[in-house]
């Protein structure tokens, strides 16, 4: 994909509880082989989240992943607290509200313990994230947890902190339905990554919604619709149209992303041309 339409792509695996951590091995080793043939990985990143275990043993198991994967270049995503909601079934919804708040020295422990491995790592912290999307007043996010942190390793690191006194890189889970007002106060605090999974699932869904909405009366039959009791409805049920309709509806979405990032036209390319080395929607699909 990179190379047929001009842009980065980065692969990238999320969630990789205690128990799975074998099958990010096999990526891993699998990334391993095609780096000796290659001079690169098969992909860009992966997450690992021991958040449920003790501090001290999420510590020494990444530093142990972050040791092997940074001989590759393979950037390690770790999580420390926990984001609160619920996703692929695991349910945070009645955590203490303390564990959805990092704290500065936590933070610094991570830190001190992987920065002198590789700088190639990445942070999840909690600051009052959740997972999903809640009504307004039932999630108090505080990015300030963000800066504070910035601001105790730095004076920590003293002559050592870097110049822009951003010394750790941020992952921000959970920002679907969060304001444009705290994403961009939080890159501001040095996240460099945000998950809205929640929002693009209802985008799609609301694509298909919407497609459903403008067609019905052609979606009630196979034969037979306001233009007459023999037309065919075949365009009309064809999968293959409302999916299209959802991806139009997550592009729209996904465009917004771009926007609250602050990432949009930034790494000098210029405005792309139309895409001609692709097959576009085939012929005849209907206007979504």
């Amino acid at each position: 994909m990179a190379e047929q339409y001009g842009v980065p792509v980065i692969l990238h695996t999320d969630h990789c509880a205690k128990k799975l951590l074998p099958w990010v091995d096999g990526l891993i080793a699998a990334s391993e082989r095609y780096y000796e043939a290659h001079g690169e990985p098969l992909f860009s990143s992966h997450m690992i989240d021991l958040s449920e275990e003790p501090l001290e043993e999420n510590l020494a198991i990444c530093k142990d992943y972050l040791t092997r994967m940074s001989k590759i270049g393979l950037l390690l995503e770790m999580e420390l607290g926990i984001t609160g909601g619920e996703e692929d079934g695991v349910n945070n919804e009645d955590v203490p509200e303390e564990d959805l708040y990092s704290k500065p020295e936590e933070i610094y422990e991570v830190y001190e313990t992987l920065h002198p491995v590789s700088n190639m790592y990445t942070i999840a912290a909690a600051f009052g994230n959740v997972h999903g999307v809640y009504s307004p007043g039932n999630v108090r996010l505080e990015p300030d947890i963000l800066d504070r942190a910035q601001d105790y390793i730095t004076e920590k690191l003293g002559d050592a902190a870097p110049e822009d006194k951003k010394p750790v890189k941020f992952v921000f889970h959970g920002g679907s339905g969060s304001s444009t007002e705290d994403i961009q106060r939080s890159i501001g605090f040095g996240v460099i990554k945000m998950n809205i999974d929640t929002d693009t699932q209802w985008s799609y869904w609301e694509g298909i919604k919407n497609f459903e909405a403008k067609y019905h009366d052609y979606l009630q039959t196979q034969i037979g619709n306001p233009e007459g009791p023999d037309k065919p409805n075949k365009k009309y049920y064809d999968p293959r149209e409302c999916m299209r309709a959802a991806e139009v509806q997550t592009v729209d979405r996904l465009g917004q992303a771009f926007a609250d990032l602050k990432c949009q036209n930034i790494l000098g390319l210029g405005m792309m041309d139309e895409a001609e080395n692709v097959l576009g929607p085939r012929r005849g699909g209907l206007p979504v």
